[in-house]
């Protein structure tokens, strides 16, 4: 079956985009709703529930993945009786997985009040509760979740991402009513039960009519079989550690802290993760591209690419930092108000993480491209592992900071040399690596120094909060990118990535050409 690459991957950003900003801005709306007419408890509970069901989630191993991964080569010669034998593995696979989750999700019952501190809310049943969120991650493998690989196998994630607009809007627009009049948690919950049902169901519609051909039938060969399992466990020990890291520090905030904290906390990190998904798409365009580079051009080339690329994230990443760092505490206080604010100090240590997270993502990125789950899966663990001994033993006399500063010792530390090391051991040579970590250390220097000379002109600025997120957000749009022109625009680097947003423009941008 011929594919049109270019159709479905701009359909699939166009759609995929529209699905995050609606996955940013509405869930932001039902947590505001959540403070004020239900209480920050509440919006404690939810965070925790959803960390302990990403970890349960660890049963599904990659084996999506792995399954969509597989189907690239039987769509492309339309190999039907192949294609309809897969989707009868990965059904099969997906039954399991889910009684998997549901058995560990019932042994965990008896453990779940040790994992909160205190601030339950009166009139909450916490295993009840518990067991309703149980229920909407079981079912999402249950009920007909295997005909997603066909989306995303034929490069129509569009038409997921359509459907689950359609079902989040419902969703929703339930819980608005749910908490403003009826102000039921187990209600809201339940709603969010019966999203899933429809979202699946919907999805199986259509995907059944756009795809008639393809039923779960047949079956496949023990070498198949035995491809797609080492496939699956190479993907583990990184699904692995990614979960860890994720959880750990909502379920040691809860189990040391309390809910209240843990929501506060979350609130934060919120808008940090908002901005990490929408840098997350510039990641995802470049995967593809860096792949085909590694298999076709010169390591020289490619190392040229990397230099060019880490220029631009650091800039977008040290920019997106820096806003952080001046605008995040005005922010919160017109939102959720001054008493349910972090410290000054848990503001830099997390503008810090997420700095860290995204240079780091840039290396994970290269990773991919390059099929590297082999040469990198102990990395993750390891790492993932570290940072939960540092969460268990530093929140222990620091608080809420220990938790955020281990994440990122840990993967300043361990995980980003070591992968590091794999990248100029598998793709670009060894001897390119100081010159590569040199340059990713000035970038650093320039980025701290941009964050002072911003954040000092910011504190002169006096007034009220509103008055305050306008003028630090103008001089943080001005000062640390004239910091970082001044400081990169002679570079090699510089020249390459304002030469690529001319070509990307199609030389419309004449200022461009003066720095190239």
């Amino acid at each position: 079956m011929k594919i049109d690459r270019t159709k479905n991957a701009g359909r699939n950003i166009v759609f995929g985009c529209m699905l995050k900003i609606y996955q940013i801005v509405m869930p932001f709306i039902m947590r505001t709703l959540m403070i004020y007419y239900m209480g920050i408890q509440y919006l404690g509970l939810n965070s925790l529930f959803t960390s302990i069901l990403q970890v349960l989630n660890l049963a599904e191993l990659g084996v999506g993945s792995a399954m969509v991964y597989s189907m690239y080569k039987p769509i492309a010669v339309d190999d039907k009786k192949m294609i309809c034998a897969l989707m009868k593995l990965y059904r099969t696979y997906y039954r399991v997985i889910g009684i998997i989750i549901a058995f560990l999700g019932l042994c965990l019952v008896p453990f779940i009040p040790k994992l909160i501190k205190s601030d339950v809310p009166a009139d909450i049943n916490i295993y009840i509760l518990y067991i309703l969120n149980l229920s909407v991650t079981v079912l999402s493998y249950w009920l007909f979740a295997y005909k997603n690989c066909l989306l995303d196998a034929h490069q129509r994630t569009d038409v997921a991402s359509k459907v689950t607009l359609v079902t989040n809007t419902l969703q929703y627009i339930v819980q608005f009513f749910t908490l403003c009049f009826l102000k039921n948690y187990y209600a809201y919950i339940i709603v969010s039960l019966a999203a899933q049902a429809l979202t699946n169901i919907l999805t199986a519609v259509v995907t059944t009519h756009m795809y008639p051909d393809y039923r779960p039938e047949g079956n496949l060969s023990k070498e198949v079989i035995s491809g797609i399992n080492r496939r699956i466990r190479d993907l583990f020990t990184s699904k692995l550690g990614v979960v860890i890291v994720n959880s750990a520090d909502t379920i040691v905030i809860s189990a040391f802290l309390g809910l209240t904290m843990l929501a506060i906390y979350q609130n934060y990190f919120f808008i940090m993760n908002s901005i990490i998904s929408i840098v997350t798409i510039i990641f995802a365009a470049c995967t593809a591209g860096i792949g085909n580079s590694i298999i076709v051009e010169t390591k020289e080339k490619n190392f040229a690419d990397l230099r060019k690329f880490t220029l631009i994230i650091t800039w977008i990443a040290g920019f997106c930092a820096i806003c952080l760092l001046c605008l995040y505490q005005p922010f919160m206080e017109i939102w959720v108000g001054s008493e349910l604010k972090l410290n000054f100090l848990a503001v830099v240590f997390l503008c810090i993480y997420y700095f860290v997270y995204e240079v780091n993502q840039l290396f994970t990125t290269y990773k991919d491209a390059a099929g590297m789950w082999h040469e990198d899966r102990f990395r993750p663990l390891v790492t993932a592992l570290a940072n939960l001994f540092m969460n268990l033993l530093m929140v222990q006399f620091w608080g809420i900071y220990g938790v955020i500063i281990s994440t990122v010792i840990s993967t300043l530390f361990i995980g980003m040399p070591w992968l590091l090391h794999n990248l100029f051991t598998v793709i670009f040579t060894k001897d390119q690596m100081i010159q590569y970590v040199k340059k990713l250390l000035l970038y650093v220097a320039v980025t701290a120094a941009a964050a002072v000379v911003t954040y000092g002109l910011c504190s002169l600025v006096n007034a009220g909060a509103v008055i305050q997120i306008i003028v630090k957000g103008v001089i943080c749009l001005i000062v640390p990118n004239m910091i970082y022109l001044a400081a990169y625009y002679r570079m090699y680097e510089f020249k390459q990535t304002a030469a690529l947003a001319d070509k990307m423009l199609k030389g419309k941008a004449t200022f461009l050409k003066k720095l190239m």
